[in-house]
């Protein structure tokens, strides 16, 4: 998970940063950093929590300069809190470095144990600072097919030989002295766009944050390649041998927001297709479509309309709360549930019901959703999910980190609808899910399907 942002080109760098990031605020919701250059040295603040909350003008005062990068996290590798909030910075063979980075490196134990070996010291116990840590060994590196810009010749063969170590999922972006560098990995498993106002460039784990400051998307950085931005533009490499790719289908089914454009695609149009092709497959008749919010949402409204049947907010969300799935401990997320959300009985007393919500995954809030509409009154409830049973880990970055914790392999169908109390039970089909994504063989779905793209040390799967 996660959110990062980066900003060139503009005098208050710092303060569009934290605009941006702002906007990403739902991809993690434990820190919040920014660092800022000035040309001759890199200035940070981090702290924990959200933005609003966290970063005060008087933060912004302390981070000049024309350049900045930003971090929202949520922790898929090392400890939560404070400590290992991002940007992580520090001295390495190309100078001071502030890295943010959305993903998960799956080799990670493998290149600390090596890089420890050989006399690094590792401050935190998140991946991220295995970028710096590579940087730091002075490795370096030029693909024979690269043509390399002279500007880059005293930098990029030492990010370059950093990245060919890399194993999983990395949307990144370093921070220099006198430049920025981003890129993403050959699989492309996280978003990351490229977008502009005026002579700002603006770089964003999804196109939202770009309307905060009023950019405009230019494009996204594709899967595999790394761009470097300083006073003479915009210059791109492609320093990976190719790769399939393999996005996260997961990013539609959930993760970002409706009105961003990520991976070739508008997520609300994804998102609403998905509701509609569930409706296809379904042949329930109900009263009412109801949406668990947010990210129920849209595609309830793509159910309704494909159903005929009138789409109603039966749950009023507290918007004063942040997202439940992504707590870090299950306790808080039961404790999320009934802080969030409220049923509208003007809506569902005496009347059947269709709940749509994004995706099941370890049952617990939709059983918790489920009794509050029973004591509201419902008559029938019928849980609809717009995607298939999540029965496979993720291990790139999204938190599914063990089979024991999906509900869909511990339960058949009838198990799971009964231990959530519901009427009846139907998720969207893995076909359909790939019937509503343009291009789906360039997609990740190895939570749905346990069809996993690379090797992961330490399990066994099935290659695409």
């Amino acid at each position: 998970m996660c959110g990062v942002a980066g900003v060139f080109g503009n005098p208050n760098a710092s303060k569009y940063a934290f605009l941006q990031i702002y906007s990403l605020q739902h991809r993690g919701q434990e820190s919040v950093g920014i660092s800022s250059s000035d040309g001759s040295r890199i200035h940070t603040v981090k702290k924990p929590g959200r933005v609003l909350e966290a970063i005060r003008e008087e933060d912004l005062g302390r981070l000049p300069g024309h350049m900045a990068v930003a971090h929202v996290r949520y922790s898929t590798a090392g400890d939560s809190g404070a400590r290992n909030a991002q940007p992580i910075v520090g001295e390495t063979s190309i100078g001071d470095v502030a890295v943010v980075h959305n993903g998960n490196i799956t080799n990670f134990t493998d290149l600390r144990r090596d890089l420890e070996k050989r006399g690094y010291r590792f401050r935190y116990s998140s991946d991220t600072e295995v970028f710096l840590a590579l940087l730091s060994t002075g490795g370096a590196y030029v693909p024979e097919w690269v043509d390399l810009n002279p500007r880059d010749r005293d930098v990029m063969p030492f990010v370059f030989y950093t990245l060919s170590r890399l194993e999983g999922a990395f949307s990144f972006i370093m921070l220099l002295r006198d430049r920025m560098i981003a890129g993403r990995d050959p699989y492309g498993f996280r978003p990351l766009v490229l977008g502009r106002k005026g002579d700002t460039v603006l770089i964003a784990s999804e196109s939202c944050a770009f309307d905060t400051v009023e950019g405009e998307i230019l494009r996204e950085i594709e899967p595999g390649e790394v761009v470097v931005i300083d006073e003479e533009g915009v210059r791109s490499y492609f320093p990976f041998s190719d790769r399939k790719k393999a996005m996260c289908v997961f990013e539609f089914v959930y993760f970002s927001r409706p009105d961003s454009f990520i991976f070739g695609s508008w997520t609300y149009e994804v998102r609403k297709e998905f509701g509609r092709q569930l409706a296809r497959e379904d042949d329930t008749d109900a009263d009412v479509v109801v949406p668990v919010p947010d990210s129920g949402v849209v595609p309830a409204i793509g159910y309704a309309e494909e159903k005929g049947i009138p789409f109603e907010m039966g749950l009023i969300r507290n918007h004063y709360v942040g997202r439940s799935f992504i707590e870090p401990t299950q306790e808080l997320r039961n404790l999320r549930v009934l802080m969030k959300l409220s049923p509208n009985r003007s809506v569902i007393e005496g009347r059947r019901v269709v709940v749509i919500d994004d995706s099941l995954v370890r049952g617990t809030t939709s059983r918790r959703i489920v009794a509050m509409l029973r004591r509201a009154g419902a008559r029938e409830i019928h849980l609809r999910i717009a995607s298939p049973p999540v029965r496979g880990p993720c291990y790139y970055g999204i938190d599914t980190p063990s089979k024991e914790e999906l509900i869909a392999n511990r339960m058949s169908l009838e198990e799971i609808r009964d231990f959530i109390g519901v009427d009846s039970l139907k998720y969207l089909s893995l076909e359909g899910l790939r019937s509503c994504v343009p291009s789906w063989e360039d997609f990740c779905d190895a939570c749905f399907s346990c069809n996993y793209p690379t090797e992961v040390k330490g399990i066994t799967v099935r290659r695409r």
